[in-house]
């Protein structure tokens, strides 16, 4: 078993068995404990889970959103991205404009309920196909205000100036790989409130060079283990990757760090089978060499070789 692997299926057993139950936001409720650290070496495989598919290309193309400094989710649904789809959605079902069935707390809703999972189903196509087809409905309701991709790249001075922050560390990796200071921050306390559409569960991160060797420290608010960590895990996996390679350096571990890392209730029953499972080898990380900026890369220059995981297990979100 790859110690990549290992140190997640731990977070698992961890906090089955040590974890408090709390409610939560979305009132679904959760296994809870506060502050764990998993540490995955780069350099012995791409840490994408085996115990269950994880979708790369999801993760790759959000990444690159990110990376674009994007927040509407359409460029995510040209890709056939949905990973961002409910609280887009959300916001759409609860507006005046909105006129058609009840779609209140329909998360929990559709998980319940097959007729009203169809409902949900076709309310959702109509909105994708107004987000892809009309300009101005997708500046309105696409639209999740300042998350990741804004905070990254045009952060909001009290001066009315932007910061580009992760070109900014870039440079700086370049220039002084010695630096404590190569850090992105997502958390804005002046947006947290107003101007998203949900705040930044991946807070802050910091990178590391030595020996020649770029590793990531990704500190993490609030961790839902069973479906977000994974994507969280193999994301600033390739953040890293990304990086290095523009930078010229080998890659070498990603830190996650965990604040409230949660087991949702209606999640328990695919941890047990997930944990009965034999992990597999992992898969490498293939990249085109003809990129060398990060800002340069598409979905379509990223890629994974060898990755034979068991079958993937399907989990509500909870929104």
């Amino acid at each position: 078993m790859s110690k990549s692997e290992q140190s997640y299926l731990q977070l698992l057993k961890y906090v089955l068995e040590n974890g408090t139950k709390k409610e939560d936001r979305t009132g679904t409720g959760t296994i809870s404990t506060f502050g764990y650290q998993m540490r995955f070496d780069l350099s012995e495989g791409f840490p994408l889970l085996t115990t269950k598919r994880v979708p790369f290309r999801l993760i790759a193309s959000e990444l690159i959103w990110f990376i674009q400094g994007d927040t509407n989710i359409r460029y995510l649904l040209q890709h056939n991205n949905n990973i961002w789809n409910e609280w887009a959605f959300k916001k759409w079902v609860e507006s005046d404009v909105y006129s058609g069935p009840d779609m209140t707390n329909f998360g929990l809703r559709a998980a319940a309920d097959a007729d009203f999972a169809a409902l949900y189903e076709e309310q959702m196509d109509i909105f994708k196909q107004k987000v892809l087809t009309d300009d101005q409905f997708a500046a309105a309701y696409g639209e999740l205000g300042n998350v990741y991709g804004k905070q990254w790249r045009e952060w909001k001075t009290s001066q009315g100036e932007t910061i580009d922050q992760l070109k900014d560390v870039i440079e700086t990796i370049k220039r002084n790989p010695d630096s404590r200071r190569l850090i992105v921050s997502a958390w804005n306390p002046e947006d947290v409130p107003t101007n998203m559409a949900l705040p930044p569960c991946h807070t802050m991160f910091q990178f590391y060079v030595s020996e020649g060797k770029l590793s990531c420290q990704l500190y993490q608010r609030s961790a839902d283990i069973f479906l977000g960590i994974p994507f969280n895990i193999a994301s600033y996996a390739l953040l890293t990757h990304l990086i290095a390679h523009e930078c010229g350096l080998a890659v070498g571990d990603f830190v996650h760090t965990l604040g409230d890392a949660h087991i949702y209730a209606n999640h328990l029953n695919q941890i047990h089978i997930q944990l009965q499972r034999e992990p597999k080898p992992l898969p490498r990380l293939k990249l085109n060499a003809d990129k060398q900026s990060i800002f340069d890369f598409e979905v379509a220059d990223v890629a994974i070789e060898s990755y034979e995981p068991h079958p993937s297990i399907k989990a509500p979100v909870a929104v």
